[in-house]
């Protein structure tokens, strides 16, 4: 049987994070922080395929308390087809010193990025490829300035409780894994899971709460005849999401996958 191409590109993710876990030490941290996420979205219809969204975003390092990183982005969408979306999108991202929030950012982030989601539904249990390239240019306080870049596939998973499709009065179950590439090496830099609760409360109000873990990776060293293997720094959060759908004038109800634009 052959594989499509999101599979394959899903066994090959998989099979590099457990070669990474087979290799890393870890450096979990018991602490939790919290992610406040709310989205203003605008989906693309049959009456007109272009749509868009924008997004605030505030991070603590404890539960919520200790605020020290904020997003701001948005985004213009076109639905090529009814499961296959392409977008273009920017965001300013602002992380600074939770102990000394007067004295500003350490650094300010503006990322463009280029997006395509892929949408799959098999029955009860709905599918999203997300496949993204990222430019960021970093101006951090000292004045130094940095340019990197990366690729980022998600895959997440939908499965609504109470009824075959997603729609108003729906609660639902959503799970992803996102990879995050740099070209420039480590090739590896971090993994994100996501498992949580969701309920959709009309045609408009999404509301989700879940736990993200967030795991950085630092390269293999070398030096002075000592050899450093992977590093990796992970991190528990309380994920908060509120959405709210702009549905088109006229356009005809149509099951649209509540995910975060993150």
């Amino acid at each position: 049987m052959l594989l499509r191409p999101p599979y394959v590109f899903l066994l090959i993710c998989l099979f590099a994070t457990a070669r990474l876990s087979a290799q890393t030490t870890s450096q979990p941290t018991t602490t939790w922080g919290t992610w406040h996420i709310a989205t203003l979205l605008l989906p693309g219809s049959e009456t007109s395929r272009f749509g868009g969204f924008a997004e605030v975003q505030a991070r603590s390092n404890g539960v919520f308390s200790q605020y020290f990183y904020n997003e701001l982005k948005g985004g213009l969408s076109y639905d090529i087809d009814k499961n296959v979306t392409v977008m273009l999108a920017g965001g300013r991202y602002s992380t600074a010193d939770y102990r000394e929030l007067s004295a500003g950012a350490l650094n300010i982030e503006k990322r463009l990025w280029q997006q395509l989601v892929l949408n799959q539904y098999l029955n009860r249990i709905k599918f999203e490829h997300r496949y993204r390239i990222e430019q960021r240019w970093f101006t951090f306080r000292n004045g130094q300035e940095e340019f990197r870049s990366r690729i980022r596939y998600r895959l997440n998973v939908f499965v609504p409780l109470n009824a075959r499709t997603i729609g108003p009065k729906t609660t639902f179950l959503s799970v992803y894994d996102e990879v995050f590439l740099n070209p420039r090496g480590p090739a590896f830099e971090r993994n994100r899971l996501y498992a949580g609760l969701g309920y959709q409360l009309d045609a408009h109000w999404v509301l989700q709460a879940g736990w993200v873990n967030q795991t950085n990776y630092n390269p293999a060293s070398f030096a002075q005849g000592q050899f450093t293997p992977i590093a990796s720094a992970g991190k528990n959060n309380l994920v908060l999401s509120i959405i709210y759908r702009l549905n088109q004038h006229k356009a005809s109800p149509a099951e649209k996958l509540p995910s975060q634009p993150d």
